[in-house]
Formats: structure tokens, sequence, C-alpha cells
């Protein structure tokens, strides 16, 4: 089966604001990323701040272009298409929906204007028509027929996620790319929302992408999880074998961290800070933080391996054992006594 979207040694670098008089830092934002998303398919992508979720995010829905390498939407190449052509493709195949809602909708505009927008810039139907399809999408996502004359202030957070939720899905989109989309909403109502994106991906069979630092609902939400740090992936895993098969250190840490009631354990210690994006270490960038590091992390950064089960990847010189506990990592990483 094709794959909606596929990124191909994708690489984002922007110029920095630091850097000397006449030439400026450089921060590395994505790179070598090598990703497909299958339809029907829901990837979770997971990280620290700064790894580079987000610019992955705006490279598949075609707001970021690569600095080099190639991002294909439904097998052709997204940036070789002319602009018209490409912003028809991007604009009716993907939907994102932002992190914060109150500034991702346009406060002036009333709910059914902001619905019907999408399908004003591309002309899709008659008049009548676009009005049904707006009375649709509120219902679809669960929003009573008496808001459509209602402002975004005059919503609840629940309510204007609803709204930026059903302006995704106006065009009916191959792809929906969720960037953060419930950490500025109150705890009561994120989980509402979390079960609405999977009803709608098994309604309307979209093919989605999760960013999200709430690691444990992308385990959940999840297909497959990708774990990124410092701009690159670094595993691809089954969310069923994440949380105690995966094969990176890092991914062992990031989900080591999350609090478990029924058999809780100490995270793993990772120390020092994550590196700076303009000046990343040689070879693998997580070896400064990494308590399997040696002169060989510093060398190369490690190719590709495939774990024991299918769709299951990682980068890594030094992996964890596919049999080895969460606890026996803690122990092994504690710093040892002189």
């Amino acid at each position: 089966m094709n794959a909606v979207v596929e990124l191909a040694d994708a690489h984002v670098v922007h110029r920095a604001r630091s850097g000397g008089l006449f030439t400026r830092d450089r921060v590395y934002a994505l790179t070598g990323a090598d990703l497909a998303v299958a339809p029907g398919e829901t990837v979770g992508v997971v990280g620290e701040s700064g790894c580079g979720k987000s610019t992955l995010a705006k490279v598949l829905v075609g707001v970021e272009r690569p600095t080099s390498g190639a991002v294909s939407f439904k097998g052709r190449d997204l940036w070789s298409m002319p602009p018209a052509q490409r912003r028809a493709a991007v604009g009716a195949g993907t939907g994102m929906i932002f992190q914060d809602p109150s500034t991702a909708l346009n406060r002036r505009l009333p709910v059914r204007r902001i619905l019907r927008d999408p399908l004003d810039v591309h002309d899709r139907g008659t008049r009548r028509e676009r009005e049904a399809r707006v009375r649709e999408l509120m219902a679809l996502v669960g929003l009573p027929r008496a808001l459509a004359d209602a402002l975004p202030g005059q919503l609840s957070g629940g309510q204007r996620q609803r709204v930026a939720i059903a302006r995704a899905l106006a065009l009916d989109p191959d792809l929906v790319v969720a960037d953060e989309p419930t950490s500025a909403l109150d705890v009561s109502v994120r989980a509402q929302i979390l079960n609405l994106l999977l009803d709608l991906k098994e309604r309307l069979g979209l093919a989605l992408v999760f960013v999200s630092h709430d690691i444990q609902t992308v385990r959940r939400m999840s297909d497959r999880v990708i774990t990124m740090y410092l701009g690159r992936i670094v595993e691809e895993c089954p969310s069923g074998r994440v949380t105690d098969r995966a094969r990176h250190p890092y991914t062992r840490a990031l989900f080591s961290a999350t609090p478990g009631l029924l058999d809780p354990i100490d995270p793993i210690p990772l120390t020092g800070p994550v590196p700076s994006a303009t000046r990343p270490p040689s070879g693998c960038p997580f070896r400064t933080r990494c308590w399997k590091a040696d002169e060989v992390c510093a060398s190369a950064m490690p190719d590709f391996s495939a774990a024991s089960r299918p769709a299951h990847r990682y980068r890594c010189h030094h992996p964890v054992e596919e049999d080895q506990s969460t606890r026996d990592l803690v122990r092994q990483s504690l710093p040892r006594e002189p």
C-alpha cells in the first residue's frame, strides 16, 4: 500500500540570530529524516522540547520546505509541483491541528465562517452545499448547531479545539497532523478531545500523525511511535513494545520517566542538558547524556538497525538488549561509586 506522505533524507537548517559579525550560526532543526505514513495509520512522535517534533510536522504537511531531501505526497514529489498544484494538493489532502486553539482561530470570525473558509478557498460546492457541510462538520465533532454564530472568545477551550479539528477535516483530507493538540486544555477536557480524535480516525479512515509531550498518551493513541532527539529520528517502534521493548537508551529513558501506579519504578537518570542544535555533538547526538557511550559513539552516527520484530528499527551503537527490563537499566545507569 502506497504511503500517504513520505520523507526521504529530509533536512531543515535555519539561520540563527547568534554568531559572528559576518556569519550567523545554523540551527539543525531536522537531520536526515526518513518516514512513511500509511493510509489509516497513526504515528506518534515523542521527544523532549526542541527535538524537532514540530518541524517534522510542518514538513509533513508542506508548511515548511526542507533545506534538502524529498517530501512525497501520494507518490508525487511535493516541492517539484507547480505552486498552484502544491497548494491544492496540500490544502485539500492534509489538515493540521495546532497546539493552542485560541491563537489558531481567527477571533473576529464566527464558527460558521471559520469552517466555511477552507471550502471557499478551494471552491468546493455551491453556497448551499457549503452551509450543509458546515452543519455536518459541527455534528461530526459534537458541537451544538446553536454555536454556529458564536465567536471563538465565547467558546470554552474544548469547544475551540473541536472547531479547530472540524476545520482540519473540512476538505476530507487523507492525512491529519495533530501538533500537541491537548497541551493547552484542562485535564478534564483532554480525554474528550483524544477520544474524539480516535473516533474520527476510525470513522473516516484518516492517517494521523500525533505529536505530544505526553508519551503515555502517544503510546495509547498510536500504531507506531517515533522517538526524536536533537532533530534526528533515533527509533521507530510498534506502540505495544515501546515501553519495555524499545532498543534505544533514550526511548527507554523517556518512557521510564512516566509515573506508573501498578508497577512504579525510578526513572533512568539522564545527566546534563540537551546539547545545542547549533552545535550538535559529533557522532551520536545522545552520547553526551548516555550511560552506554564510548569512543565509537563519538566517531559516527550509527545507521538504522532492525530489531527482531517487523516495523522496529533504531540507531544506536550499544542498543538495549531486547529482554532487558527497565529496572535493570535504572541500576545500570546509576553513577558508580569510586
